[in-house]
């Protein structure tokens, strides 16, 4: 599902390269702490390679592969502050926190 040089994150690619941040936020809520933390600990060292990687494409034109990358990189991004701040998947003290968008800026 990814390019070769991420292959290291391959089995994450099933569970977290969804299309929308809606769908990448609610497996966060339905994420258990050891997963949120497995995956940061393998994404965020490749964070910036991946960066530079994409650049060199198109934003509206991705290869599969690198668009699933850019999507992977996308949930990377929304379980940052569950790790590194709030030590749980949800926002401390909001009661039900969910996430509906009318429109996703894509890609």
């Amino acid at each position: 599902m990814l390019p070769p040089q991420f292959a290291d994150l391959e089995h994450f690619a099933p569970k977290w390269c969804r299309e929308t941040e809606e769908e990448r936020y609610s497996l966060r809520l339905g994420a258990t702490m050891d997963e949120l933390q497995d995956f940061y600990d393998a994404a965020l060292p490749l964070g910036e390679e991946a960066q530079a990687y994409l650049d060199k494409f198109d934003l509206y034109d991705l290869p599969d592969q690198e668009l699933n990358l850019l999507r992977l990189m996308f949930a990377l991004i929304v379980i940052v502050f569950p790790v590194e701040a709030f030590r749980q998947a949800k926002v401390p003290d909001t009661g039900s926190t969910y996430l509906t968008k009318t429109i996703d800026p894509g890609p």
